[in-house]
């Protein structure tokens, strides 16, 4: 069974946006397969390098269009950006530097991040685009 499941809680209806979350999802659900099957070590630093390098670009898509539309909520909603991706950050560097190891609290984080993040702040957003056109 998969840590997350994706359904209608976690759209924000912007099909461009969800295909991003579901590739997150995704992503996090392959590190707990892993970790289920006693290969977490083996997938740790590739898929928390790859959450890096991914949520860079999908945050990236969300800024362009918070600037396209004038969104009011956009400096607050970023900061929670650079905090996941510093957060993310020192994961990947403690990994590597052997400071971290596969544990279900940084599983859980990113499991609760992620879901928290979209069902509370992308959710705010999700109206606000529709108003403007972009679905």
């Amino acid at each position: 069974m998969s840590l997350i499941t994706w359904d209608d809680s976690l759209s924000v209806n912007v099909a461009e946006i969800d295909r991003q979350h579901q590739k997150l999802v995704a992503m996090i659900n392959e590190l707990h397969d892993a970790m289920k099957s006693g290969k977490g070590k083996d997938v740790m630093g590739r898929i928390i390098s790859g959450l890096i390098s991914y949520t860079d670009s999908h945050f990236k898509v969300e800024e362009k269009y918070f600037a396209q539309f004038k969104y009011p909520n956009s400096a607050a909603h970023m900061k929670e950006h650079t905090a996941f991706v510093k957060k993310v950050s020192e994961f990947h560097s403690d990994f590597e530097a052997g400071r971290l190891t596969v544990s279900i609290d940084t599983l859980y984080f990113l499991r609760d991040w992620l879901q928290g993040h979209i069902k509370g702040t992308d959710k705010k957003y999700s109206s606000f685009f529709h108003e403007n056109g972009l679905r």
